[in-house]
């Protein structure tokens, strides 16, 4: 399988300071595994352009967008929550891990590459149409949907969330449409304390409790998530690929390890193949314990690209 790997050098520049765990730190460390792994030269290696206007405001409001560039600083950071905070290349890396994301679609649509892992931050689950929150400024995983039905006319996109939170903004920007399956698994209760009772026909929340197991995600993922995914049928799979369910990482406290993000890799696979020419774009969003976090991409990249 032809796996692209996307990035951008401004991703590593949105540093807020050496306390904040979504740190340019995580970048280095799944290049540096890659490298150990010797995955990185079988790799499609691709530079993330800088999303344009038109794909944000399919996702976010033109307040949003327009008020996020207002307050980029000259020099040191602006904090927009307890934990979301810009610098001087916040903004230009945010347009560019977007656009990362539209690249891979574009990728795979046009069969340049069978799926992609965008390695590009700050993550996005997290944005609203209109907030920023929780470390993220644009909604990467969100604007890649909406160009995908856009430019390329489908109508059925799924987006997997196995981020140990809730896809909040996300859920939020597609609540409403059909168009777009939501498949959310997330620690509860926890941040952002949303996502236990707003499910519905395309938006398929599962929460789960603090010590699930790798054994027990995978009970729930088979039973809850693929059945629903095959209903749907996607033309496109998107992920929104957090590692912080890792047990080693403390953001969380799920037990999963890296055997099983090759597991669930596999499953989105297996759907794919079946519905939507094996297209799947990956997209990074969580995982802050840094050895961990660059095992699971490597295991979940190994599994993309069939090495």
């Amino acid at each position: 399988m032809n796996t692209a790997f996307i990035t951008h050098p401004v991703c590593y520049r949105h540093d807020v300071g050496g306390w904040h765990p979504e740190s340019p730190a995580r970048l280095r460390a799944i290049e540096d595994r890659l490298h150990a792994a010797h995955l990185f030269d079988y790799l499609l290696h691709h530079t993330a352009p800088a999303v344009t206007r038109e794909q944000l405001l399919r996702v976010h409001d033109a307040a949003h967008v327009d008020g996020l560039e207002a307050i980029v600083p000259h020099t040191g950071t602006v904090s927009i929550d307890g934990d979301t905070a810009m610098n001087p290349f916040t903004f230009q890396a945010a347009l560019h891990a977007a656009g990362g994301a539209v690249l891979g679609v574009d990728l795979v649509m046009t069969g340049q590459a069978g799926n992609a892992f965008v390695a590009c931050r700050p993550p996005g689950h997290h944005a609203t149409r209109s907030e920023a929150m929780g470390f993220c400024f644009f909604n990467n995983v969100a604007v890649a949907a909406a160009h995908a039905l856009h430019q390329y006319g489908l109508a059925r996109v799924a987006i997997v969330d196995f981020d140990v939170h809730h896809g909040n903004g996300t859920e939020d920007i597609f609540h409403n449409d059909a168009r777009v399956m939501l498949c959310s698994t997330f620690q509860h209760p926890f941040y952002p304390y949303s996502g236990a009772a707003s499910s519905n026909d395309h938006i398929v929340n599962v929460p789960l409790p603090a010590g699930t197991t790798g054994e027990r995600y995978r009970e729930v993922f088979a039973g809850c998530i693929l059945p629903r995914l095959d209903a749907f049928a996607p033309q496109l799979v998107l992920v929104s690929a957090g590692f912080d369910s890792h047990r080693e990482d403390d953001m969380g406290q799920f037990g999963l390890v890296e055997a099983d993000y090759m597991w669930i890799t596999a499953q989105l696979m297996d759907v794919a193949a079946r519905h939507a020419d094996g297209r799947i774009v990956s997209v990074l969003e969580g995982g802050y314990e840094l050895s961990a976090l660059g095992r699971s991409v490597a295991a979940h990249i190994r599994t993309l690209a069939d090495l």
